[in-house]
This record gives C-alpha cells, sequence and structure tokens, in this order.
C-alpha cells in the first residue's frame, strides 16, 4: 500500500495517523494506516473471532446435560451469545481487507491461533462455573478496556461483547455459588473446577510483559491499554474478594497483598504448560481443531445452496436487499 507512495507523501500520513493516535482519536477503515498497525489488528481480532468459535465448544458440550430445563436454556444462550461475538469480529477484522473464508480457513488448516484456554476438557457439571466466573471474568478485565481500542470498528464490537461477556461471568458465578451451598459432594466439585482453571486462567492474559513481544507496540498504538501483568493483577484482585464470597479457595498458598509495593505476590506461573498448549500440545488442542474442521465441511453444503441462491436472484432483487441492508446501517 505505501510502496507507490513518494515518502514525503508516506511521512504526511504517518504524521497525521500519529496525529490521531496522540489525540486518543479513532482509526477507521477508510483512513490510512500503517502495514504494520493493520497486520497487528488482522492478527489480534482474528485471534479473538477464532477464540469466541472454539470457546462454543467445551460448554456446548453440556447443553444436553444442563442439570434443568432452565440451566440448559441459559447454556444455550450462553454458547449462541459467543456465535455472534465471532460473528463481530470476523466482520470488524474484514474492514482490513482480508476475507472472513480466508481466516476460517486459516483456523481449520491449524495456521491460526486462538486462546490456549479452550484447550481444556470440562469433565463436570462445575466446569460451566468455573468456566463462567474465571475465564469470563478474564476476558471481561482484558476485554474492557479493548472498548476503546484506537481501531474503530473492534473498539465499537466490544462494546456489546462486554456487556454480554458480564453475563457470562454472573452466570458462572451463580452456578459455583449454587454448588457451594449443596452437599459436600457439590462443593468438592466446585472446589475441583476451580483449581483447574484458576492457573490457566490466569494465563490468558499472556506472558509476562518482559516476554511479550507484541504488547509494548499494541499500547503504543493504544489497541491495548494495559500490559498483560497490570490485567493479571486486576484480575486477581476482582478474584480475591468473590472466592471468599463464594467459599471457595484460590489454589495459590503464595497469594498474597503485598502492601509495600501495592500489587498482589502469587506463585510462579507454568509457561511451560502455556507454551505447550500455545503449541498445539495441549489437552482438547486436536480434537478442538478436528471438530471445527468436521463442523465446516459438514456445512459446506449449506453454503453452496446460499451461493447458488443468491446467483439466481434477479439484479433487481439483489439491488433492493443492498439498498435495504445500507438503509439498516443508517438507522443503526
Amino acid at each position: 500500500m505505501t510502496e507507490t507512495m513518494t515518502p514525503d507523501a508516506q511521512a504526511e500520513l504517518q504524521a497525521e495517523f500519529d496525529a490521531l493516535i496522540a489525540a486518543d482519536q479513532r482509526i477507521e477503515p477508510r483512513d490510512w494506516m500503517p502495514d504494520a498497525y493493520r497486520r497487528t489488528l488482522i492478527r489480534q481480532i482474528s485471534q479473538h473471532a477464532h477464540s469466541e468459535i472454539i470457546g462454543m465448544q467445551p460448554e456446548g458440550n453440556w447443553i444436553t446435560r444442563a442439570p434443568s430445563l432452565k440451566r440448559k436454556a441459559i447454556l444455550m444462550a450462553k454458547v449462541q451469545d459467543e456465535a455472534g461475538h465471532g460473528l463481530y469480529l470476523y466482520a470488524a477484522a474484514q474492514t482490513l481487507g482480508i476475507a472472513r473464508d480466508v481466516m476460517t480457513q486459516q483456523l481449520i488448516d491449524g495456521k491460526a491461533r486462538y486462546s490456549s484456554i479452550f484447550n481444556y476438557p470440562t469433565p463436570t457439571w462445575a466446569d460451566m462455573g468455573a468456566i463462567g466466573w474465571l475465564v469470563d471474568g478474564a476476558a471481561i478485565c482484558n476485554q474492557v478496556p479493548l472498548c476503546r481500542a484506537s481501531y474503530g470498528p473492534y473498539g465499537r464490537a466490544m462494546v456489546r461483547i462486554c456487556k454480554e461477556e458480564s453475563f457470562h461471568q454472573r452466570q458462572g458465578f451463580e452456578i459455583l455459588l449454587t454448588l457451594m451451598q449443596g452437599s459436600e459432594a457439590q462443593r468438592e466439585m466446585a472446589q475441583d473446577a476451580v483449581n483447574r482453571w484458576y492457573w490457566p486462567s490466569l494465563m490468558m492474559f499472556g506472558p509476562p510483559d518482559d516476554e511479550s513481544p507484541n504488547s509494548a507496540q499494541s499500547m503504543a498504538w493504544k489497541i491495548k491499554r494495559f500490559s498483560n501483568d497490570d490485567l493479571r493483577q486486576r484480575f486477581i484482585g476482582m478474584l480475591v474478594p468473590q472466592a471468599e464470597a463464594l467459599g471457595v479457595t484460590l489454589p495459590d498458598p503464595e497469594l498474597r497483598w503485598d502492601e509495600e509495593n501495592e500489587r498482589w505476590i502469587t506463585s510462579e506461573i507454568d509457561w511451560t504448560e502455556f507454551q505447550e498448549v500455545l503449541a498445539g500440545r495441549g489437552p482438547m488442542n486436536a480434537y478442538r481443531l478436528q471438530h471445527r474442521r468436521d463442523a465446516h465441511e459438514d456445512g459446506a453444503w449449506v453454503r453452496e445452496a446460499a451461493a447458488a441462491y443468491a446467483e439466481k436472484r434477479s439484479p433487481r432483487e439483489r439491488s433492493e436487499t443492498k439498498r435495504g441492508a445500507e438503509s439498516d446501517r443508517e438507522a443503526a
């Protein structure tokens, strides 16, 4: 994009971009942006979208086995929300010039990453509570600042996503609270789920700041607003009083508040485990990707039928549909 420009023209556009970032203004799809900024956004937004789509699997597995009709309906609504989040984010990424089918192919080919948290198994109903409280709680800490991301379509998509994630977190908290008020076996099941999901949820914020190659630049561009370690500290501070209210124990004997440095002290996170899961060697990596591939292949006939139907429609019908969509966008 920038190769055909003269150095002076490129410098002028770069200065305009830098001024918008410095003024905390939004970059919109038609604005000029550095290629590196565009690539960073495509990587981050598409990974976020992939995470929402893959994240439907661990909980979708429990819809038919939820303990009541109410629980089934709530869990079904949550999984449906996650599908919507993926669609919002794919649409935001498309404004950067990458096609949705390209992103989908990158995922099913195993060339694109998604959040490592979704590569863990969900053997009990209590996992639905732990995922809601811990995983969605971590997502809220990470994603609320993204509502102010410098790229407009991303920030606007995050507003609705964060509202729905708040519901998901409360749902998980309520599941654990109900279990902790139940029998001894139910309390043990809830504590076991918290034990298994606590450390992976801390890893969701990414590696330590001094080992995160992209974090500093993303913060300079105001895509991110806080560092990985700062977000992790905020999350732990949120969990401590909530764990006390639930009656569960956070599985870290070293966890304490350091008054002098005003930060939480924790045991060392097992970053080897994080890297193994990220590299595709987690307990559920192969299954999650294969399930996504199978679903994509099973849905091929639907995509083909939709394309054939669109091709057969008259130019007038296509034009009316396009005008209607444009009117809807203007009204929104």
